[in-house]
């Protein structure tokens, strides 16, 4: 099996979510803070999809030993240093989930609720006990459940085909379509921070990331049909949950258009 025939085998969910009738639902300035307070919990568990991959393939403990290949410790790495550590629109460094939280503060989105939510991660100690917990749309629970359900597995080629084909690869042509919708609508409102964010995503991922997500997958994959054919499965779960966090989105979008 290769990239090109799993990219053919979900081409089916990515053309769903690229085509979602909810681009065309984020109207009004509340439209877009609600699209924002639901996606924050995708760019924060993205985060975790990354240490995971880096704690399975490099070494973060001592003493110090060579873990796997060196070609997928430096790729790894290479998108930790950018994702963890990027360069903010004012120059300083910040996660990609920090300056998420900082661009919906400048619009005025609520930041309460996920502030919250990462508090009782510390508290219980325990990502699915907090996730049950949570007031969150059941299907945002389930996506950050599969999330983690992949992650507590630990199968590096599972983790990279969650992080890969069900983030990055898409990253640039969804965020282009919602950057598009954005400017149509609200262009009196100060976007600067989220227009940069999504901006530096599209930049980041459509040249280097996302073929570096790639090339981590054949490394990891090889010439096992195993590993090939677990790549294909979570790929497919993976987009169908991104389906569903996008379908509790628009949800929400309508019930509040339909008490207006």
């Amino acid at each position: 099996m290769t990239i090109q025939i799993i990219n053919q085998s979900i081409d089916h969910q990515k053309q769903q979510l690229l085509q979602h009738s909810l681009y065309e639902k984020v109207k009004t300035i509340d439209d877009l803070h609600c699209f924002l307070e639901n996606h924050i919990y995708a760019v924060w568990d993205f985060m975790s999809l990354l240490k995971a991959l880096q704690n399975k393939l490099t070494c973060t403990t001592t003493p110090w030993l060579p873990v796997g290949s060196p070609e997928t410790r430096y790729l790894i790495n290479e998108i930790v240093v950018a994702e963890e550590t990027d360069l903010a629109l004012d120059g300083t460094r910040q996660s990609h989930f920090e300056m998420y939280l900082d661009a919906m503060q400048q619009c005025g989105a609520d930041t309460n609720l996920v502030a919250a939510f990462l508090e009782n991660v510390k508290t219980t100690q325990n990502i699915f006990v907090s996730i049950k917990q949570s007031d969150l749309h059941p299907n945002v629970k389930a996506f950050l459940d599969f999330t983690f359900r992949v992650i507590e597995e630990g199968k590096p080629h599972k983790i990279a085909a969650a992080f890969t084909f069900g983030r990055e690869d898409l990253i640039p042509t969804m965020f282009t379509e919602i950057l598009r919708n954005f400017q149509t609508n609200f262009p009196e409102t100060n976007l600067s921070k989220l227009i940069y964010y999504f901006e530096r995503h599209i930049e980041l991922d459509a040249d280097e990331h996302g073929p570096m997500a790639m090339q981590m997958i054949t490394e990891l994959c090889g010439e096992s049909e195993q590993k090939w054919k677990e790549v294909q499965e979570v790929s497919a779960l993976a987009l169908e949950k991104r389906i569903g966090l996008w379908n509790a989105i628009e949800e929400q979008l309508v019930q509040k258009e339909a008490l207006v």
